[in-house]
């Protein structure tokens, strides 16, 4: 008995494996034919592209499809294997011999804790890696209009800052408003304005980091709110020490999407907003790190999924199972959005945002499971 348990084991992993692979190799193709494909090599063919490079591209951009694929072709995987089973009568033969339900999908529950892992080690991983390579190789655009609001101890406006363009460490056209300590009625007062070309972060005199600025016109504003001087020099220094350093990150990572960011990044980046009071943005990368850990989950909820919907009568219709679960799929991902905003906009803690679509594929399974009645 030992010894047909060890054979049913490497069965069932070997044919749910293959069919799994097969189904993410097939969600790929069409995920990148229609529109990614066809781009890259009319870019090709135009000349913007080298095919080494057009090849390079299509390559980096595997591991954001991957992130998506391994629970759809696990759920496709364990549904076309069951149901194959189910209709050559095997699954009657395991239940004969008293193989329970448990017994058989434990190798399909091994073979969905590998997916699980390797979903995550590619959002924490490899989809980071990649976007970094698509972007030196397409050329990442700078970013515009990035403001930055240094407060005082009273939470009140002291310093705002604009950077215009910002890319690899290099700031053109930034504005810098210093508010004077004077408030009005309707608004906080300047007191003066810079106007800076260039600009990059460094250290100061001290060693500690600042925001150096190039090519400076400032404009010096009197209590009545009109310049009155006007100045230039080369070079100046602003936002030292712990703000130089805090509105740098929030800057570089504004930049980017927060699959963009490994995970340990993304976490000090929340750490990070929650500090500065940017909440609809710390709202939403809250609830994208805790995807992070929600989402692999579903491999295995997915792949137990499938295994119930394989479960079949002989003569009961198999599109009736592949149809379910194309519209769980479908539905899982168009809510995602959805999910993103309650959480952004707070009607929502992030964590339930990012718990729900699991929670809701768990209490389908248990649902599916007392109908099936196995």
């Amino acid at each position: 008995m030992k010894k047909f348990l060890t054979v049913y084991d490497k069965y069932i992993f070997t044919q749910v494996l293959a069919t799994a692979l097969v189904a993410i190799l097939l969600f790929t193709i069409v995920w990148i034919a229609p529109e990614m494909l066809l781009k890259t090599i009319k870019l090709v063919l135009e000349g913007e592209y080298t095919p080494k490079t057009g090849a390079l591209i299509l390559f980096y951009e595997l591991p954001k499809i991957l992130g998506k694929a391994f629970p759809v072709g696990l759920l496709l995987g364990t549904l076309f294997t069951f149901d194959k089973l189910s209709k050559d009568s095997e699954i009657t033969i395991f239940r004969a011999v008293g193989m329970s339900f448990k017994r058989i999908i434990a190798p399909v529950l091994v073979l969905s804790i590998v997916f699980t892992g390797l979903c995550f080690i590619t959002y924490d991983k490899l989809i980071p890696i990649s976007c970094q390579k698509l972007a030196d190789i397409k050329g990442a655009k700078g970013l515009t209009q990035f403001i930055y609001t240094k407060k005082d101890q009273k939470d009140r406006p002291a310093q705002a800052v604009i950077v215009s363009k910002f890319k690899k460490g290099n700031m053109s056209d930034v504005i810098v408003l210093n508010f004077s300590k004077q408030i009005f009625n309707d608004l906080h007062g300047l007191s003066n304005i810079h106007v800076a070309e260039k600009g990059k972060k460094g250290e100061d005199k001290e060693g500690l980091p600042c925001w150096i600025l190039n090519d400076i016109t400032s404009y010096e504003i009197n209590e009545e709110g009109i310049f009155h001087e006007i100045s230039t020099k080369d070079e100046g220094e602003i936002l030292t020490g712990q703000d130089a350093e805090d509105a740098y990150l929030i800057m570089i990572n504004s930049t980017k999407r927060d699959r963009d960011i490994t995970n340990s990044d993304l976490l000090k980046y929340i750490k990070l907003l929650k500090r500065e009071g940017i909440d609809e943005t710390y709202r939403l990368m809250l609830n994208k790190y805790y995807q992070r850990f929600f989402h692999p989950f579903v491999c295995v909820l997915l792949a137990v999924l499938g295994c119930i919907l394989g479960f079949s009568k002989p003569r009961e219709q198999r599109l009736i199972g592949f149809t379910i679960a194309i519209g769980c799929i479908f539905i899982y991902y168009i809510t995602l959005p959805f999910f993103d905003l309650l959480a952004e906009k707070g009607v929502l803690h992030p964590f339930l945002t990012a718990a729900f679509p699991p929670m809701a594929f768990l209490c389908a399974i248990i649902a599916f499971y007392k109908t099936k009645d196995l």
